[in-house]
C-alpha cells in the first residue's frame, strides 16, 4: 500500500510570512479560488457556508430591528450615477461600464453596481409622498463589482458579496438614530457570533464614505496587527434625497425633505476570521457559525460495532441540533484529524472500541487542542457546553490579543518609535486637520486613521504632529 500523503502539504508559518499562510490556508481549506475573470473569486463550498451561516445570523438580527429585504438590478443607468457627483467622484475609477447589449450599442451606458445607493433612491422617488410612506427600512443581500487593481481572497476582489441597507426616514434625528443602531448591530453580531474583539468609532472626513456626512466603522485586528474594516453604517442627512427630489407632504401637508442612511458587511469578513482565528494548522471557526460543528471519527472503523456506535452518537447528536459530520472515508485516523483541524471544525469525536467499552468518547478542542472524556450518557449536553465554552475562550483570545497590542503615544518621536518596531495599533492626539493626518500617516509608514473612538482619553492637549490645540483621541494603524 502506497504511503498516505501528508494532508497539509507546504503550509507556511504564520509568524514566517503572514501573506502566504493566508493564501495557504484559503487553498488548503478550499475556501475560494481565482476565476477565468481576473481579479474574480469562486465561493467553493467551504467558503460560501461560512458566508451562508453568517447571512442567516446576520439577517435573524436585520429583521428583528424591522429591516425588510428587496431586490435592485445589477445594472445602473449613467444618468442616474451621475445625479449624485460626490458619490461619482468617490467611485469612478472602480466603474465597469456596460456599453452593448445584444450586439448592439446601448443609447445609454450603463455601469455594473459598486454599490446602490442611487438605485435605492430611484425608487423610493416613486414611493414616497406622504409621512405615511416612511420610514422605509430595506436591506438587499447581493453581489458588487469595484474594478480593484490589486486583489486578494475575500479581502479584496473584483466582485464580492455582501448585505448593504439603505434606509429613508422623516428627520434628521431618527436617521442618525438608524445610523448608530446598525452601528451597534455589527458591533454585537462580530463580536458575539465571530469571536472578534472590536475597536469602534466615527471615521474622519478624510475616510468617510463617498457622499455621506458620517460614517461609523468596526475595525478589527488582524494577527500581523493590521486592522480590517469589518462592517460600516454612513449617514447620509437629506443630500441624495433633495438631489433626487424625494419629498414627503406632512399632516399639515407641508413639503419636507427626507433623510438616508447606509451601512454594509461584506465576504471580507471571512478573512477576518481566517487572521483573526486561524493557526499554522489553518482555520479556527467559531462554533456559531462554523457550517460543521462537530466531526466525529471511528477509530478501527473495520472492528465490529465502531461505525454502528458511530453512527448512533451522529443520530442523536442531529437530534439535538449540532451541525455534526461523520468521517467514514478509508483515511487513516492522522490524516482525518489533521483535515478536520484544516477546516477549522470546533471540535472532533474520537470513538473507539475502547470508548466503546467504557461508554465514553473523547471530545478534541479546535482551539486550544484540549482532550476530554465524556461519558455517552451526558454526550449532547457536554458537546453544547464544549462548543460555549470555545466560542468564548476565543473571543477571550482575540481580545487579549488586541488589548496587548494597542499603544498610547504622546510625541511623534514615540509614535514612530512604536510603528517601527511593533505591530498593533497606536492612540493618539489629533487637531482634526486632514493635512495633519496625511502626514502622520507618511511619517510612521502607513499608519493612517482606522477610527475616532467614541469613548475619549485626553493623552495629551496637543495634536500629536502639529502641537497645536487636539480635539480627538484618534486610533491609528496599518490596514488591508
Amino acid at each position: 500500500m502506497a504511503k498516505e500523503k501528508k494532508f497539509v502539504q507546504n503550509i507556511t508559518s504564520r509568524d514566517e510570512d503572514f501573506a502566504a499562510w493566508y493564501t495557504d490556508v484559503v487553498k488548503e481549506a478550499k475556501l475560494c479560488d481565482y476565476s477565468s475573470m481576473k481579479g474574480c473569486l469562486n465561493y467553493l463550498p467551504n467558503g460560501y457556508a461560512i458566508w451562508e451561516n453568517i447571512q442567516k445570523d446576520l439577517d435573524q438580527r436585520f429583521k428583528e430591528t424591522g429591516i425588510e429585504n428587496v431586490s435592485l438590478p445589477v445594472l445602473i443607468p449613467e444618468s442616474l450615477l451621475q445625479k449624485e457627483k460626490d458619490h461619482v467622484k468617490g467611485f469612478a475609477p472602480e466603474v465597469a461600464w456596460v456599453t452593448q447589449g445584444g450586439g448592439e450599442e446601448l443609447e445609454e451606458k450603463c455601469c455594473i453596481r459598486p454599490t446602490s445607493e442611487t438605485l435605492f433612491c430611484d425608487v423610493w422617488q416613486k414611493q414616497v409622498k406622504s409621512y405615511r410612506d416612511l420610514p422605509l427600512i430595506w436591506n438587499q443581500w447581493c453581489s458588487v463589482l469595484r474594478w480593484e487593481k490589486t486583489t486578494r481572497p475575500f479581502l479584496r476582489s473584483r466582485e464580492f458579496l455582501w448585505q448593504e441597507g439603505h434606509t429613508l426616514h422623516a428627520t434628521p434625528e431618527e436617521a442618525e438614530e438608524r445610523t448608530k443602531q446598525m452601528h451597534q448591530l455589527y458591533y454585537d453580531f462580530v463580536t458575539e457570533d465571530l469571536a472578534i474583539p472590536l475597536t469602534c468609532g466615527r471615521k474622519t472626513e478624510s475616510e468617510k464614505f463617498a457622499g455621506a456626512e458620517a460614517t461609523y466603522t468596526i475595525e478589527a485586528m488582524m494577527h500581523d496587527g493590521k486592522a480590517l474594516q469589518s462592517g460600516t453604517s454612513h449617514y447620509f442627512g437629506s443630500g441624495f434625497p433633495d438631489t433626487f427630489e424625494i419629498k414627503y407632504l406632512d399632516k399639515e401637508n407641508k413639503l419636507h425633505s427626507c433623510y438616508e442612511t447606509s451601512w454594509g458587511l461584506s465576504t471580507r469578513i471571512i478573512g477576518a476570521i481566517i487572521m483573526v482565528h486561524g493557526d499554522d494548522s489553518g482555520l479556527v471557526l467559531p462554533p456559531k457559525i462554523a457550517p460543521t460543528q462537530a466531526m466525529i471519527i471511528p477509530i478501527a472503523m473495520q472492528k465490529e460495532g465502531v461505525l454502528d456506535a458511530a453512527t448512533n452518537l451522529y443520530k442523536r447528536l442531529q437530534e439535538a441540533e449540532i451541525r455534526i459530520k461523520i468521517d467514514k472515508s478509508d483515511k487513516t485516523p492522522g490524516f482525518k484529524f489533521a483535515e478536520q483541524e484544516m477546516l477549522g471544525i470546533p471540535i472532533r469525536i474520537e470513538i473507539g472500541p475502547k470508548d466503546i467499552e467504557n461508554n465514553q468518547a473523547v471530545i478534541v478542542k479546535r482551539n486550544n487542542r484540549e482532550k476530554i472524556t465524556v461519558s455517552l450518557e451526558d454526550l449532547e449536553t457536554k458537546v453544547k457546553e464544549i462548543l460555549e465554552d470555545i466560542q468564548k475562550e476565543m473571543y477571550q483570545s482575540a481580545k487579549e490579543f488586541l488589548d496587548s497590542h494597542i499603544k498610547e503615544a504622546k510625541t511623534m518621536e514615540e509614535m514612530k518609535e512604536i510603528a517601527t518596531n511593533e505591530i498593533g495599533f497606536i492612540k493618539a492626539m489629533w487637531c482634526g486637520s486632514a493635512e495633519c493626518e496625511e502626514e502622520i500617516k507618511s511619517a510612521t509608514g502607513g499608519y493612517g486613521s482606522r477610527c475616532i473612538p467614541e469613548e475619549q482619553k485626553q493623552i495629551s492637549k496637543k495634536c500629536i504632529h502639529c502641537g497645536k490645540e487636539a480635539k480627538h483621541m484618534v486610533i491609528w494603524g496599518k490596514s488591508y
